[in-house]
């Protein structure tokens, strides 16, 4: 077995750079040590002369076929003023694309992560059935399609199959949710079979369970698939309070609001993220920090749908690790989402560094921690920092690029945080394996070419402002 020794010009270690340093990967695609540049004729070298070596992003949360609607809901006219009426342009993608479609949006999705340095993706996926809402003769023929679109790309997959049971509660059936649609028995029996049937597959495929919400999980339901998810080992992602309305409707049903419930019926912990979790109160950042729960934020969608701005200062206060997730993919961009945390509270509070030196640990590292570490873990994978036994996952910047040219090993962390352009990201290593070379990926125009064919077909006949 040979390995590779990896030989940056600078190399990212403890929250700061070193000079002098390498990586050394095993030909399975683990890290197995920091090691100084040196020669050794049984490993391979590979230099990397003039630039910096990161560990890569996680992307913790995605919706891969909502790449489409970019730029398509950018308007009142078209999609209403709110996230509710916003829902009427994603369902109407949702509703044209067939299992090819699928895969080459997901593909797009992908590639344009792992250009902006992502390695791993949590894909939250409730597109199920054929568009007429049956389900194909494989029921798993969609979960399928994105996850081969992730190992087309080369980028690391956490499948997160969603549950989707009902529209919300006292509310009809939604048309437009007619693909999402299993009742608890079906989708247990087809998560089991999409483990069983992807049990070969290699590391970068892994799975985890997602009833959607309250809203679209009754508390029956949520307890059994919560039960089984724990008896697989594998890890628990819900959208929590991302909306008033949803807690309005959760204090109607319960009342409780969604974290109260949650906590009140043993459903948070170690293995659970609230994605979103932004209208919570003191009392609920408590509960979430007792559970040792993960919140995944989706900053760039969450400004862009008009959620509302999480209180990332309480939280992180309280303990609670925040992760990012590019959730409907308005803007994919890991850091956009790790300086966008602060910033929108400095905007609030009309304030600087607002999260700086919680817990003594200054803001550029602690908002890199979000990007990495604490996406791998949200996800059940060893991965985040470069140590021995993790994955052989991480991304280079030019450190000659015109958004960071001048730094010193000191100050290069805050800079990459807070000012890189995509520009800078040159290499992606997935596994110990290159998926993009100098910015180049193998499969980059055709991706590009068979995404634009979907988005003529979905959107050609469809005039400005009619969804539907």
């Amino acid at each position: 077995m040979r390995n590779t020794l990896y030989r940056p010009e600078l190399l990212y270690s403890n929250g700061g750079f070193i000079a002098n340093g390498g990586v050394l990967v095993s030909e399975d695609g683990q890290f197995l040590e920091a090691s100084e540049k040196r020669d050794n004729s049984s490993t391979r070298i590979v230099d990397l002369p003039g630039k910096a070596l990161l560990p890569g992003f996680v992307n913790v949360h995605s919706h891969s076929f909502q790449r489409l609607i970019r730029g398509k809901s950018e308007s009142r006219v078209v999609s209403g003023k709110d996230f509710w009426s916003w829902r009427g342009t994603m369902y109407h993608a949702a509703s044209q694309l067939d299992p090819q479609d699928v895969y080459d949006v997901a593909r797009m999705a992908f590639l344009e992560m792992a250009l902006a340095g992502t390695t791993t993706v949590g894909e939250f996926h409730y597109l199920h059935n054929a568009p007429d809402g049956q389900p194909y003769g494989d029921p798993n023929l969609l979960s399928k399609q994105v996850i081969a679109a992730a190992q087309s790309v080369g980028i690391r997959i956490v499948l997160l199959r969603t549950a989707y049971l009902r529209s919300g509660y006292e509310l009809p059936r939604d048309p437009g949710q007619i693909r999402f649609f299993e009742s608890t028995s079906i989708f247990l029996e087809n998560m089991s079979a999409l483990v069983r049937d992807c049990s070969a597959a290699p590391s970068e495929v892994r799975f985890g369970v997602a009833p959607h919400s309250v809203r679209a999980v009754p508390l029956a339901d949520l307890k059994r698939i919560a039960a089984w998810s724990r008896e697989n080992n594998l890890p628990l992602h819900m959208h929590v309070a991302e909306q008033v309305a949803e807690n309005t409707a959760c204090l109607r049903e319960y009342g409780f609001t969604p974290v109260e419930l949650l906590s009140r019926e043993r459903l948070l912990g170690p293995d659970f993220t609230a994605v979103h979790a932004i209208h919570i109160s003191g009392g609920e950042i408590a509960m979430l920090a007792e559970a040792n729960a993960t919140i995944c934020s989706c900053p760039t969608t969450e400004r862009n749908l008009g959620d509302g701005i999480i209180a990332a200062d309480n939280v992180m206060a309280a303990g609670i690790r925040v992760a990012f997730g590019s959730d409907s993919h308005a803007q994919i961009d890991p850091l956009e989402d790790a300086r966008e945390l602060d910033y929108h509270l400095r905007l609030k509070q009309q304030e600087r560094a607002i999260l700086d030196q919680i817990a003594a640990q200054p803001l550029a590292s602690r908002l890199f921690d979000c990007a990495t570490v604490h996406g791998a873990r949200a996800l059940g994978l060893p991965g985040g920092p470069l140590t021995p036994g993790s994955f052989a996952d991480f991304f280079t910047v030019d450190l000659n690029d015109v958004s960071i040219a001048g730094h010193s090993a000191e100050d290069l962390l805050p800079i990459i945080v807070f000012a890189v352009n995509r520009s800078a990201i040159r290499d992606v290593v997935v596994n110990g394996r290159f998926i993009l070379r100098d910015q180049k990926h193998a499969l980059h125009d055709e991706i590009i070419f068979r995404y634009k064919d979907t988005h003529r077909k979905v959107w050609q006949n469809t005039r400005t402002g009619d969804h539907s």
